[in-house]
């Protein structure tokens, strides 16, 4: 029998007063067999985390079960899809220099003699995990002598440090090499990625995965088991190992990251070192090297974009309105089944939304639901689904090329051709099929939305929306939320939820040409056309934007996205803005001559076997300017239009200007994004921006 009996003596005698004024984030209760139970339940987060409070908790608890004399230690969580969401990232936002937080190495230091405190005891650990167990949360699982997880989807575990520009350093970095081995833990260190409980097993992360109501009998049932023999992983582990597997690494990571981000490679020189040397050395390295990450820029900027997106996890259009009052968005619609309406019909039906996918032409409808089936097919293949779970979410799209009713839809998408006079038209028909309540959106990429919204026709203008995904869809998470004068403040609301409920960020911008990501980024694609056309190779272009941190030069986007539709794009901004978004003659050259990128098989690059670079002629011999130079030139020009932008009031603020470049672009993320970018460089004596 397992009753069990809430500990009185979890506060101790001098702090007895403290806690009991205040709610505890973790509880502790003893079984009747002696079995100690610690269950994490922070009282004003829907996440528990590693805060100030938490730690000091936890140390007590410790101090409990030490004294107390259990027989054995088990780790629980009360939240429904978090377990340890890891460490509080506001206080290690505060622990700098300047500001009046615990200092770095004290909250290092609390970290690493807690979770050492659990692998020392002389009792058998079990965390049983369901939900998030990430960061500080999986440091301490890595501390227990065993691991089990729910087969929930929620449950995730993962190391996500280096993404954010610092490294695991409450014992991560060195528990989970001698874990798994060296080269499974750099992989999951060095990337940041999550694993479900299934993946998390077969790597040896968690040694049992079942569904969440066994996890507390089984974890009390494993206190009375002996410990299974883990494998020692000599042949990766053993220096000459390590020393090979981490020049091998170092390169490759140099190759990918061009230097720009030294958290992992921190991480790489303190994981391999420590997989083979003693653990108290280990656990000084990887002090030493959170705390020098943690002052740099690098992981200021990356911490300050993980805030930014925080933030546009719960942005409120207008505060006045109560978004739970609001008609919730079920059954949705997209016209056009080309690249985008297929992209989007099928990341819709992933997050379990039924869609009517409609087209005019049958070919069309057919190959959309051809492209639908390949994304849930690549899905399958990544362990995002099961090939069960892509057919249910297949079954979701119904296709039609003939007129369907609309009227129990509650977003319809238009992703037609872009041409104004058709949109027109479309919205004309939809405001007539669908019911007062539909909201309308239009995923155009730079059409003036409010045209559609005094469109011969329309009606209700104010369920109009502009709705602008990225493409891939699939792998884009930004979302413009495109608002017009006409817009209600509660469809701006029901569209931001929606937003959210598929699991993408919305930035709110105010309809103009272009918006606000294509605003800025076609100057910059337009110069680097400019630049072959006066003679410089277009791979040298690319390469100095590679450098510079860019995920993909502005050639090579240029033939992502289609020659002939960044020449349409530009086309309708320059009937705005003038010149500056005129087109250069090399981009005309190539569409003219059907050169139209990568889905004509050759733009600025040849697409078949190996690419090798178009030689574009130019009408220049222009001498050759250094990569920085030729760097410098071309984010200039990104700065400058995200400075008008901003000035112009197309979002309400600088923030939301870096987060949407960073997460539509891949604005080099450790420069924190453009304006971010110029503000570094004003403050550095030494450098400026060539607007």
């Amino acid at each position: 029998m397992n009753a069990t009996t809430q500990t009185p003596s979890l506060s101790g005698n001098h702090h007895r007063g403290t806690l009991a004024r205040r709610p505890r984030r973790l509880h502790l209760e003893m079984t009747e067999s002696r079995v100690a139970l610690i269950t994490f339940d922070h009282p004003d987060k829907a996440a528990n985390i590693f805060d100030g409070m938490t730690l000091y908790e936890l140390d007590i608890a410790l101090r409990a079960v030490e004294k107390l004399r259990a027989r054995g230690l088990v780790f629980l969580s009360e939240k429904p899809a978090v377990f340890i969401a890891g460490a509080d990232l506001k206080a290690l936002n505060d622990a700098v220099p300047g500001k009046s937080g615990e200092s770095l190495p004290s909250l290092v230091e609390r970290g690493q003699t807690l979770f050492s405190r659990i692998a020392a005891l002389d009792i058998p650990t079990v965390a049983a995990i369901h939900g998030a167990c990430v960061g500080g949360g999986l440091e301490l699982a890595l501390a227990c002598d065993r691991r089990i997880a729910s087969d929930d989807k929620v449950t995730r575990l993962g190391l996500p440090e280096t993404l954010l520009g610092i490294l695991p350093a409450w014992g991560g970095s060195t528990r989970l090499p001698r874990l798994i081995g060296l080269p499974k833990a750099l992989d999951l260190i060095l990337s940041g990625k999550l694993l479900a409980s299934g993946h998390a097993r077969k790597v040896g992360l968690v040694d049992e995965v079942m569904p969440r109501e066994r996890l507390r009998g089984r974890a009390l049932a494993l206190l009375n088991e002996p410990a299974r023999e883990r494998p020692g992983h000599f042949l990766t582990n053993n220096r000459l190992s390590a020393a090979v597997i981490r020049l091998l690494t170092r390169r490759n990571l140099m190759k990918k990251t061009r230097g720009h981000y030294p958290a992992v490679l921190e991480a790489l020189g303190v994981a391999s070192r420590g997989a083979n040397s003693d653990p108290a050395r280990s656990f000084a390295r990887e002090a030493a090297a959170f705390i020098r990450l943690a002052k740099t820029d690098v992981a200021r900027n990356l911490l300050r974009v993980h805030f930014l997106q925080e933030g546009a996890k719960h942005f409120r259009y207008d505060e006045a309105i109560d978004p739970k009052r609001l008609p919730p968005v079920h059954a949705t619609a997209v016209i056009g089944a080309g690249v985008m309406g297929a992209g989007i019909a099928q990341w819709l039906t992933s997050k379990n939304h039924p869609v009517i996918l409609r087209d005019l032409d049958p070919e069309r409808v057919a190959a959309g639901m051809k492209t639908i089936s390949g994304l849930f097919d690549e899905a399958v293949k990544k362990r995002i689904l099961t090939r069960h779970e892509a057919g249910r979410k297949l079954d979701l799209v119904t296709p039609s090329a003939t007129a369907v009713p609309l009227y129990r839809c509650d977003l319809v998408v238009e992703a037609a051709v872009e041409n104004l006079e058709v949109k027109k038209k479309i919205f004309a028909d939809l405001c007539a099929r669908t019911s007062p309540g539909t909201i309308l959106a239009t995923n155009t990429s730079a059409l003036p939305i409010t045209d559609l919204c005094t469109a011969e026709g329309v009606s209700g203008p104010e369920r109009l929306i502009g709705l602008h995904f990225f493409n891939p869809v699939s792998r884009m998470k930004l979302v413009e939320v495109v608002v017009t004068d006409f817009t209600s403040p509660e469809t701006v609301e029901r569209t931001l939820g929606f937003v959210r409920s598929i699991g993408k960020l919305p930035v709110v911008v105010k309809d103009s040409p272009g918006f606000l990501v294509n605003r800025i980024l076609m100057p910059y694609l337009i110069e680097a056309g400019r630049l072959v056309d006066a003679g410089i190779d277009p791979a040298r272009i690319d390469v100095a934007m590679l450098d510079f941190g860019m995920p993909m030069g502005p050639l090579r986007l240029l033939d992502e996205i289609g020659l002939d539709v960044a020449s349409h794009v530009a086309g309708t901004m320059q009937e705005t803005f003038g010149d500056r978004f005129a087109v250069p003659g090399v981009l005309s050259r190539l569409v003219e001559a059907g050169h139209l990128g990568k889905k004509s098989g050759r733009g600025f690059y040849h697409y078949g076997g190996r690419r090798k670079v178009t030689r574009v002629a130019g009408d220049g011999g222009a001498a050759l300017p250094p990569g920085p130079e030729i760097a410098a030139s071309l984010a200039g020009l990104m700065v400058t239009e995200a400075e008008r932008c901003l000035s112009e009031g197309l979002v309400a603020s600088a923030d939301e200007v870096d987060l949407a470049m960073i997460l539509g672009t891949g604005f080099a993320p450790f420069r924190g994004g453009p304006l971010a970018y110029a503000a570094s460089l004003r403050s550095a004596p030494d450098a400026s921006i060539n607007h």
